[in-house]
């Protein structure tokens, strides 16, 4: 079993903690990272991009000239694609872009950005994190004596109202419960925090 040091708020060593091999220790797949990764990117796509087919213009109720004898191509309606001001063919159209992997696979991946944290030094394990009222130089204090000056994820066991609030307002800090840790958030930041009670959920559910 992988074995981290166990740090509090101040940045001090209090203890060792181990993790599980099968969720902080593995090989990451490079891969499957990917293909999590493109899917929430889908999901958070809006959708809602929309343009005008030819039954949606304005106009073009009646056929513009007779069929024949006109010396002209025949046409049934001004609002035809070919025609300035008609309908768009094949335009985009509200839709959702959410897909879902299998889960299986999104758990692998989860395995892998956790695994690959670990192995690249970038994961912090804390005892816990407390913080009387909400502050946000309580979290800039915390960060600097855990020599973070990058964008750090803070992953908590439960929602603690003051650490949500005291973070919240640091642009390169990002705090969730540990139900919501995701892949995309663990590689768009470069520290990941997690708080023992918080590693330890992880472990039990990821295994």
């Amino acid at each position: 079993m992988p074995k981290i040091a166990l740090l509090n708020q101040s940045g001090s060593q209090v203890g060792d903690v181990e993790l599980k091999d099968a969720v902080f220790g593995i090989e990451p797949n490079t891969h499957v990272l990917h293909e999590a990764v493109v899917m929430q990117r889908a999901g958070l796509r809006q959708g809602t991009h929309n343009t005008k087919n030819r039954s949606e213009v304005s106009g073009g109720g009646r056929k513009p000239w007779r069929q024949k004898g006109t010396g002209r191509a025949r046409q049934g309606s001004i609002r035809s694609p070919q025609w300035v001001g008609g309908g768009t063919v094949f335009g985009p159209t509200p839709r959702n872009y959410g897909y879902k992997l299998p889960k299986k696979v999104r758990r692998l991946a989860m395995r892998s950005a956790l695994s690959a944290k670990l192995s690249e030094d970038n994961l912090i394990v804390l005892e816990d994190i407390a913080i009387d009222a909400p502050k946000t130089k309580e979290i800039v204090n915390m960060l600097k004596s855990l020599d973070v000056s990058e964008d750090a994820l803070i992953v908590t066991a439960g929602k603690d109202d003051n650490v949500f609030l005291s973070a919240r307002n640091l642009p390169n800090v990002k705090i969730v419960t540990v139900d919501f840790l995701n892949v995309l958030d663990m590689l768009t930041h470069d520290k990941l925090i997690l708080t023992k009670e918080a590693a330890e959920k992880a472990g039990e559910v990821l295994e």
